[in-house]
């Protein structure tokens, strides 16, 4: 497949060039063009093969969603002048990304099965079991950082370091649980359950302003309605549509990027699987047909409708 690996472009009135886990970010004085590759990352590791689709997936849910949710926070997104790209303001961004939780899955559950009863400063109850709802969405936060792993971080860590002022921070945490129910509320709607996702903010001219993407399969976990209390009562594992199928199946193949571990060997066949479920959870959780751009030159044809956009916007 014609896949979206990496972008190298050079824009006219270009200001920088960032390349992160999954996009390729291009700056100029007062926009960021934000292009949604292929790539796929677990455990902060981009993985070697990249995914048909993926990157357009992404985008178009997060598009979906920063579009429904304006009435909630201001956002970031200006355009999307291409299937794999995103415009926006550029802002100041936060030093830490606001993870919210409605259930006790992925990475809180592993803390919670290791014995730990506490997360980012949060108790939680004891007598829970995998993937079991929370008495109340929780807010996890992590630092946000460019290489390595982001890590763990209370709320009175952020204020005693000073990262954020406590009045901005009460201000982030609304919006990300007004952002959680919203979100919880469009989900339910086609018969799924929002487990966890994470948010990322910046500030615009003194406006806190969502960035980035919400929603997605790389930063969200999604269960069924149907069947879910049933699951949880013989114990068995909820049927879900996120990224997590991708780290189990590493788990299991003896990968979870610690130092001296190797990414299993990835066959077209497994490829293909990863990009079904990205479609089928960009059509389960829009209620959209997923249109498929097949591009004989991906690569151009993003360049071009980057340039176009530019030309007529700057």
């Amino acid at each position: 497949m014609n896949t979206l690996d990496t972008t190298n472009f050079n824009f006219p009135h270009q200001t920088g060039f960032y390349k992160g886990k999954v996009r390729d970010v291009y700056s100029f004085e007062n926009l960021l063009v934000m292009v949604a590759s292929d790539r796929i990352s677990a455990f902060d590791v981009v993985l070697p093969k990249a995914i048909p689709f993926k990157g357009q997936v992404l985008n178009q849910i997060a598009e979906y969603f920063l579009n429904a949710t304006r009435d909630v926070v201001p956002n970031w997104l200006v355009a999307t002048p291409d299937p794999n790209v995103s415009v926006g303001l550029k802002c100041e961004t936060y030093p830490v990304e606001m993870v919210v939780r409605g259930y006790l899955a992925g990475h809180a559950w592993r803390t919670y099965k290791s014995g730990l009863r506490t997360l980012c400063g949060v108790i939680l109850p004891e007598g829970l079991k995998e993937n079991d709802k929370l008495p109340t969405p929780i807010i996890t936060p992590t630092t946000k950082v460019h290489e390595g792993h982001d890590e763990d971080i209370s709320r009175e860590e952020i204020l005693s370091h000073g990262l954020i002022s406590e009045e901005e921070y009460c201000q982030l945490e609304k919006f990300t649980l007004t952002l959680f129910a919203k979100g919880t509320e469009m989900a339910a709607q086609q018969g799924l359950i929002l487990v966890d996702t994470k948010y990322e903010f910046g500030n615009k001219d003194g406006q806190i302003t969502l960035i980035d993407e919400i929603h997605t399969p790389d930063s969200s976990r999604y269960f069924y309605i149907e069947g879910y209390s049933e699951r949880q009562g013989k114990g068995e594992p909820q049927k879900q549509l996120s990224k997590e199928f991708v780290r189990e199946w590493l788990i299991a193949n003896g990968f979870q990027g610690k130092e001296g571990q190797s990414v299993p060997e990835m066959s077209d066949e497994w490829i293909n699987q990863i990009s079904e479920r990205y479609i089928e959870l960009f059509e389960k959780v829009s209620g959209k047909k997923f249109e498929k751009d097949t591009s004989v030159d991906v690569l151009k044809r993003v360049e071009t409708n980057i340039n176009n956009y530019l030309a007529l916007n700057q």
